[in-house]
């Protein structure tokens, strides 16, 4: 295909560029690599004091469009006026089945126009396929264009994107050339929704990371304050930094020296630094806000080990396999991790990390405290952790697996 012209592909995400959303960048960016042109149609531009330097020049070429514009009315005349019965059963399916779920169908009646418009610059741009991150808003937008222009989608479905709300699921991956799930857990729930028939077309495609930016390090020496703990992520419920907060607690009551560093930010972030102070924790727990890329890669090698204490949320969320768990193993560093959602295919319980139960702050102080002194432990489960991700959670191999699939090749 290369030889007649490029793979040209439309990546579509809700937000760009999201600081978390490394995936999704540092996917784009591998795909490229191999040689496919990629075109970036995000539905909201992200605002964001700190980004990935890497995002620059995706930023500055991504068509970035308001919800509503005179180009984006004309469009929609246009497809109605040539294909009425297309754009108007189009509209009407989005909109039935979404109906019942607030969030999906205020968010369909929002994006609907500027989908049509997206679908007529992707007719003018030659776009051959489009894959959407996250099953939601989305995929519904690969949904419609797909309805309108013939241009085959795909989509990839993480974490709370699956697991909160499932309306019109079934039928966004009825259309699809092909669905991607990060993990078998989430193949077997998208199968559930939508259907046995469905099963062949749901590809599990792990997230991957850059082995070579990732790379195993000895281990930095202790910190005069003691044993050194990482957890990145959003402060946010869903990642249960307040579990690793009250094991940090009890780390300190057992008399164990640590220091516990936290980068990310979000909505959690007064209520845990409340906790860190109503428990005595101000000398031993650091928090260091968003960071970019390169700084990310220095906490990780200077840590000893990386937590990643996820929980279900109330309303519904849970993780699919954190990002931050494929970087720490490539990095050789050992995890401990909740037994949730697909986190166990990655981390094997004693093998490459430690799993605890999800909220169980003491079964996380308890692998805390063995690792923090025993060497030859975290040395094991580092050396297993890389070979894991190095044979099965490689940027560059998961990326040229996708691109088949973008050109139709069945696996």
């Amino acid at each position: 295909m290369s030889a007649v012209k490029p793979l040209k592909v439309a990546y579509m995400m809700s937000r760009f560029p999201k600081l978390t959303e490394t995936f999704i960048l540092y996917e784009i960016l591998a795909v490229e690599q191999h040689g496919v042109a990629v075109d970036l149609y995000p539905l909201l531009r992200e605002k964001t004091e700190v980004m990935h330097p890497e995002a620059v020049p995706l930023v500055e070429r991504a068509h970035f469009q308001p919800f509503f514009s005179g180009a984006i009315a004309r469009a929609n005349l246009r497809f109605f006026g040539r294909k009425p019965l297309v754009y108007v059963r189009t509209l009407w399916d989005v909109l039935r089945h979404t109906f019942g779920s607030v969030r999906f169908f205020v968010g369909a009646v929002g994006i609907f126009p500027k989908s049509v418009y997206f679908a007529q610059m992707m007719t003018e741009a030659g776009i051959d396929h489009i894959h959407a991150h996250f099953a939601s808003h989305p995929a519904a937008a690969a949904f419609v264009i797909h309805r309108l222009t013939g241009i085959p989608y795909s989509f990839t479905a993480h974490g709370s994107d699956l697991h909160r709300d499932r309306h019109m699921l079934r039928e966004k991956t009825a259309e699809a050339a092909f669905v991607v799930a990060i993990s078998n857990f989430n193949r077997e729930i998208i199968v559930r929704e939508s259907g046995e028939a469905a099963r062949p077309r749901v590809l599990i495609v792990h997230c991957g990371v850059d082995t070579s930016v990732f790379q195993p390090q000895a281990e930095a020496k202790p910190a005069a304050d003691g044993f050194n703990i990482l957890c990145i992520g959003t402060l946010h419920e869903v990642k249960g930094q307040t579990h690793l907060i009250e094991a940090c607690r009890l780390l300190k009551e057992r008399g164990v020296p640590f220091i516990c560093h936290f980068v990310g930010d979000g909505p959690d972030r007064p209520m845990l630094t409340e906790q860190v102070e109503r428990a005595g924790l101000q000398q031993q727990v650091c928090f260091h806000g968003r960071l970019a890329r390169q700084d990310v890669v220095k906490q990780v090698q200077q840590a000893q080990v990386v937590v990643a204490p996820s929980v279900p949320s109330r309303d519904g969320r849970r993780e699919g396999i954190p990002v931050v768990l494929i970087e720490a193993m490539s990095s050789g560093r050992p995890v401990v991790a909740s037994r949730l959602s697909g986190i166990p295919e990655l981390v094997d319980d004693q093998v490459n990390g430690l799993l605890t139960e999800p909220g169980d702050a003491a079964a996380l102080a308890d692998a805390l405290q063995r690792l923090s002194t025993d060497l030859a432990l975290r040395q094991r489960l580092g050396q297993a952790g890389r070979e894991k991700v190095a044979s099965e959670f490689d940027l560059t191999t998961n990326a040229a697996r996708l691109i088949r699939c973008f050109g139709g090749e069945t696996e």
